[in-house]
């Protein structure tokens, strides 16, 4: 109980201000972020999901991983061209492969968040906003490892193949040692509303 509640203080000392779920009904605006950041999160993932699903089905684990290093940043980036002025989305980890998905300081704080209410057991809500400003929202999908292929490039990889190529590809590289059921981060859809 005593690492519970610690956890649940992690939280609320690591982000601005964390509001879950139950609260977005009392705030109209607060609506709007979330439903932003619910159809923003998921354009990505659907975006993103689709192409892995195709290059893991035609070439396997090794044609997914060319297709993460090569095209995951420009999908990306057309998916942010098509959401409305002020909205941004990308994913983020703490033990990330890609230097372009290293967390800012404040994000790793709510990563480092979720990570220890999930070392807790507490399960973790499908979604969280941050308000870093008047103006300025974060809306956090957390990222949990609950498809088996996804261990083929961030589980203990075994394909020696694959192997080298990540680490000649990524010498730097976190993201390995995954299990079924970890955190393995987040989407961060930040949300300007001045920008409008």
């Amino acid at each position: 109980m005593i690492s519970i509640l610690k956890s649940f203080a992690i939280v609320s000392i690591s982000a601005s201000i964390l509001l879950a779920a139950p609260a977005q009904k009392q705030n109209k605006e607060l609506q709007e972020i979330v439903q932003t950041g619910k159809e923003s999160s998921k354009l990505l993932l659907k975006t993103l999901g689709k192409n892995m699903k195709a290059h893991m089905k035609k070439g396997g684990p090794l044609d997914a991983l060319n297709f993460c290093s090569n095209e995951a940043y420009s999908l990306t980036e057309s998916v942010n061209k098509k959401l409305p002025q002020g909205v941004h989305v990308k994913r983020v980890s703490l033990k990330y492969r890609s230097p372009a998905n290293q967390p800012k300081a404040d994000e790793a704080k709510v990563l480092k968040a979720m990570e220890s209410l999930k070392d807790a057991n507490v399960v973790l809500p499908k979604h969280f906003v941050e308000k870093v400003d008047e103006k300025v929202y974060k809306f956090y999908k957390p990222l949990v490892i609950n498809k088996g292929v996804c261990l083929k490039c961030h589980g203990d990889v075994q394909n020696k193949k694959l192997k080298n190529t990540i680490e000649q590809r990524y010498p730097n590289d976190k993201a390995t040692g995954y299990k079924m059921g970890d955190l393995r981060g987040a989407i961060v859809v930040t949300i300007d509303k001045s920008a409008k």
